[in-house]
């Protein structure tokens, strides 16, 4: 919808817009569906006021008539959620915003014992300077769980192809979240470590089958078009 630089959420059963503006458009961003002049648009909604509470992204803007921060869809923040969105924000190269969701969302882990709930509400953290819970939210939640992982690997820009024969890393974590240590990781029937100090990443333990990159896999879309290219010239051969 250029009018209001967002995509619709849905179509009515007239086929019209339904305008409402949501998450779900930073899920586009995660599949690689927005158009790269679009993105900047996308993203700017997503990190309004209207839409990030300082905790998280919510559901359904503030603005609109639909909005209530203490409903299960229409205003409350979901984590897992979240940790797809930032992986979209870091697929089109918005790595400071990635890094405040992700951090956000971590900070507020720390009001629930360290483990995130499937939901919480919506409400500034302006106006309430703790994550309000959802009063029936489950924790723990399998979507929940998995949230800090997403972040986290998301933000170390990893990507592991046995496959393809690689390990893909180029970390853009935050420097508030000071070194990452992980050891004992499975790997290709072996066990790997991979030591990150100032987004500069140490990887060992490789089985030989196995290779390292600094930079990012390549897409599934990219992987079509060199197929494609390559099925082009061996047509012409």
């Amino acid at each position: 919808m250029p009018e209001r630089g967002y995509y619709a959420v849905a179509l009515d059963g007239k086929k019209r817009h339904v305008d409402a503006c949501a998450s779900n458009m930073g899920h586009c961003l995660w599949l690689g569906l927005v158009d790269e002049d679009k993105a900047p648009s996308v993203v700017k909604h997503l990190v309004s006021p209207e839409m990030f509470s300082g905790w998280g992204v919510r559901t359904l803007a503030t603005d609109m008539g639909a909005y209530n921060p203490a409903s299960y869809h229409n205003g409350s923040v979901w984590p897992h959620d979240n940790a797809i969105i930032a992986a979209g924000l870091l697929r089109y190269g918005f790595v400071d915003e990635a890094q405040r969701i992700s951090t956000a969302l971590l900070e507020a882990a720390e009001y629930s014992g360290g483990r995130l709930p499937e939901l919480f509400c919506g409400f500034s953290r302006e106006q309430f300077a703790v994550p309000l819970p959802y009063p029936t939210a489950c924790s723990p939640q399998a979507w929940a769980s998995t949230t800090p992982i997403l972040l986290v690997t998301g933000l170390m820009q990893y990507d592991a192809h046995v496959s393809r024969g690689g390990v893909w890393m180029d970390p853009v974590l935050p420097a508030s979240f000071g070194d990452v240590h992980i050891t004992n990781a499975p790997m290709a029937g072996g066990r790997i470590s991979i030591d990150i100090s100032n987004s500069v990443p140490i990887v060992k333990g490789l089985p030989e089958q196995v290779t390292f990159y600094r930079g990012h896999r390549p897409w599934i879309t990219e992987l079509v078009e060199q197929s494609v290219r390559r099925r082009k010239g061996e047509q012409r051969g």
